[in-house]
């Protein structure tokens, strides 16, 4: 081996450990030869979920800057951020964790905030808040799967049956056949009612197809409504009488609740049956002329003898027709 192609060769293994260094290098930089220049921002999280230095900090999908650091802070996770110079962020923006594939890659995501709002300076903290951590949500849905299989065995369980018994599609079954003839008839009369209903046969099916009859039961609905009113006034009214008979008004409330009134009938009622038991004893004038024949047949005559004394009257003169009357009187 001459001496050029020895110093090619040591040329060679020189370029791969220079690559290897660079290699090493960036990996444990964070993909960065030179520290990046720019100002730092802190944001605090309760857990960084798999974020590492160097993981790219994205506002909208555009780079603006780098994780730098991250350390342990006062009961949380924290993140130094270095923003390039040129990118303001506004005091109002959040920062958060967010999963670019399933793999597990991460970065820190920025929102726009407020433009108007005054922009974050070196040092300053940003605003966090927490995002779904994919481990978390696997392990729900392993959770999920467990309850689900779970389930589906319970229902199984059900439909297929067990320890001898019958499962669910077997009662229907049996339901269904032991009930069989029963339901043909039920579902025919359901199909002979609607039928007299559609063609208008009976009270209901006039009532669905005659308007008229619909019309007319409308208009009985409303006089009832206003039978109803009226009864509601009667009985208002028939209130408001009987409360002014308990007042003592009228005629009647003086009847009833008017003791002199009252006192004066009683006496009045005394009265005419005294006077009753005396015309039935045969008492008094009108008595007798109601109990007594006798007197009733003497008045009788009486009065036949005045008839033919005033028919004596016409021919004789003023002392005679006197004379003439007391003769046929006496």
């Amino acid at each position: 081996m001459n001496n050029s192609q020895q110093a090619i060769r040591v040329g060679l293994f020189f370029v791969l450990g220079l690559a290897l260094a660079w290699i090493t290098f960036e990996s444990l930089n964070g993909g960065h030869l030179f520290k990046q220049s720019g100002y730092t921002v802190i944001a605090g999280f309760t857990n960084l979920k798999g974020l590492k230095i160097g993981d790219d900090v994205l506002m909208a999908g555009v780079k603006i800057g780098s994780v730098g650091n991250t350390r342990l802070g006062n009961q949380r996770v924290e993140a130094v951020l270095t923003i390039l110079p040129k990118v303001k962020i506004p005091n109002d923006a959040v920062a958060s964790v967010e999963v670019s594939s399933l793999l597990g890659a991460n970065y820190l995501g920025v929102s726009f905030g407020t433009p108007t709002s005054p922009t974050l300076n070196d040092g300053d903290e940003i605003k966090t808040k927490n995002t779904i951590d994919m481990n978390e949500v696997i392990s729900q849905l392993g959770n999920l799967g467990s309850k689900l299989e779970q389930v589906m065995g319970d229902i199984s369980k059900t439909m297929g049956g067990g320890g001898g018994s019958e499962n669910l599609f077997q009662k229907i079954d049996k339901l269904v056949t032991d009930n069989g003839p029963k339901l043909t008839a039920t579902v025919s009369n359901l199909n002979e009612i609607t039928a007299k209903l559609k063609s208008g046969e009976g009270t209901l099916g006039r009532l669905i197809n005659d308007s008229k009859l619909h019309d007319e039961l409308l208009a009985s609905v409303s006089e009832i409504k206003l039978a109803a009113a009226d009864a509601r006034t009667f009985m208002s009214e028939t209130k408001g009488i009987v409360a002014d008979v308990k007042t003592g008004k009228g005629a009647l409330g003086v009847l009833l609740y008017d003791e002199g009134t009252a006192n004066s009938i009683k006496v009045t009622a005394n009265n005419l049956r005294e006077l009753s038991e005396k015309l039935n004893g045969g008492k008094g004038t009108l008595g007798k002329l109601i109990s007594d024949d006798k007197m009733y047949d003497d008045l009788q005559g009486l009065m036949k003898k005045a008839d033919r004394a005033v028919d004596g009257l016409g021919d004789s003169g003023p002392i005679t027709a006197v004379g003439v009357v007391v003769g046929k009187l006496f």
